[in-house]
């Protein structure tokens, strides 16, 4: 099932925003992407409709396991994309912000290649 970069995106910060323990709502991710609130709503309304995302008891944003693979997937591909393009020489804000942007249209193929290479450079 494919989504959009913008899908790709809410996933990845319901992700990271779900790592440190609290229940993730809406509004934390509109904050932490600086978007408004209602276009989050629309993004999250749809990643529900796909059955990626859910909303438990209290209305906290949860990732299905579906959703959950989704976003692990996404998250690797931009912190070993960041951590590549470091290793290259470019600086670490700029190196995340083309991760971000490369993460959405690497094939799984040249993304595999670049991990292989980046962890055959670590040991």
């Amino acid at each position: 099932m494919s989504i959009h970069e913008s899908g790709e995106m809410y996933l990845e910060t319901i992700y990271i925003l779900s790592q440190h323990g609290e229940p993730v709502r809406s509004i934390d991710v509109a904050e932490h992407m600086g978007y408004s609130k209602p276009s989050v709503s629309r993004g999250v309304g749809l990643l529900k409709k796909r059955g990626l995302v859910s909303t438990d008891k209290s209305g906290a944003l949860v990732l299905t396991s579906t959703g959950m693979q989704r976003a692990e997937k996404i998250y690797e591909r931009h912190t070993l994309l960041t951590k590549f393009l470091v290793k290259l020489g470019v600086d670490q804000e700029t190196a995340a912000t083309d991760a971000c942007k490369i993460e959405h249209v690497i094939s799984d193929k040249s993304f595999y290649a670049i991990k292989m290479y980046i962890e055959e450079g670590t040991e």
